[in-house]
């Protein structure tokens, strides 16, 4: 994958007669498809920078603590820059040391690039994005605060990143893909109980092209650089005076943000050891975009 973002201009329309073929039941040493046995669509990367472009959920999380969201958060795009030394495939077990460090799932939306220049407009950004997937951006709550309370940003609090066994083409989407965002449902199904419904295009504050953009104000972004969404997530809507969340949530910390807003205390615990956490995207004609996310949270052995 990476050989072909590097020279993507010669390798894309082999992969396309490539892809033609398939589907005409023509190509040679066909197989059957089986996710279990994908790695992530790049299993290393050379960066991974994550976003978080839906400024619903940052609102929500500050609310819950009775913290302002400043201003600039509104015109300048929160990011962080995680481990791309060790990316997850779709179903992986999300492996983590202890249950106490509040193990949370991130449904989230994330491209891959080709070169993008230093000080790339938005416009020139999206013109470098190759490939979208989805992404389980494991967060780990309980760690959070003290890293943050450094001041030098996440470490330990954000381990290996899961994404979809199928990263997609832009061409693919139709109308889908609107100037950097992608209006498709993710859907979240933690422990076989559908949890999010969320709307990714919409809501999205800042869209791809403006993610990227940001990071190029001071260097260039190479080839297989991984960017994500952040959290997908979608306001509330008034009924009979009373907030709801009808499209549910990506993350457990927004869930828990909702519950310490409406009763002042959350009572949605994290994830535990036997979890599981599914991820998807379908189409209008119903079929899965991506493939799934298939997690299980499972303890670190030590042999």
């Amino acid at each position: 994958m990476q050989q072909a973002l590097d020279d993507w201009g010669f390798i894309a329309p082999q992969l396309v007669d490539l892809y033609e073929t398939l589907n005409q039941g023509k190509a040679r040493h066909a197989f059957p498809f089986d996710p279990a046995m994908c790695m992530a669509p790049l299993p290393r990367a050379y960066q991974w920078a994550d976003g978080s472009a839906y400024i619903n959920h940052v609102e929500l999380v500050r609310a819950a603590r009775s913290a302002e969201v400043p201003e600039s958060f509104y015109k300048d795009p929160l990011m962080y820059q995680g481990g791309s030394d060790d990316f997850m495939g779709a179903q992986d077990d999300v492996v983590c040391a202890s249950e106490d460090f509040g193990i949370d799932f991130e449904a989230e939306i994330a491209v891959i690039t080709g070169d993008i220049p230093m000080q790339s407009t938005p416009d020139e950004a999206l013109e470098g994005i190759r490939l979208v997937m989805l992404a389980n951006d494991v967060s780990l709550r309980n760690l959070i605060a003290n890293e943050l309370a450094k001041g030098f940003g996440f470490m330990q609090s954000k381990p290996a990143t899961a994404f979809s066994p199928v990263a997609v083409t832009l061409d693919e989407f139709g109308d889908a893909w609107d100037n950097g965002r992608l209006n498709l449902t993710v859907q979240s199904t933690w422990n076989g109980r559908k949890v999010g419904m969320c709307e990714a295009g919409p809501e999205m504050t800042f869209h791809f092209g403006q993610l990227i953009a940001h990071i190029c104000k001071t260097r260039n972004v190479r080839a297989g650089s991984v960017v994500g969404s952040g959290t997908v997530s979608n306001q509330a809507i008034e009924v009979k005076g009373k907030k709801e969340w009808p499209k549910g949530y990506s993350c457990i910390a927004e869930k828990r943000a909702i519950e310490t807003i409406l009763d002042g205390k959350p009572s949605t615990e994290f994830m535990k050891y036997g979890d599981t956490i599914r991820i998807e995207a379908k189409g209008a004609d119903g079929q899965s975009v991506f493939g799934a996310i298939d997690q299980k949270i499972a303890p670190l052995m030590i042999i």
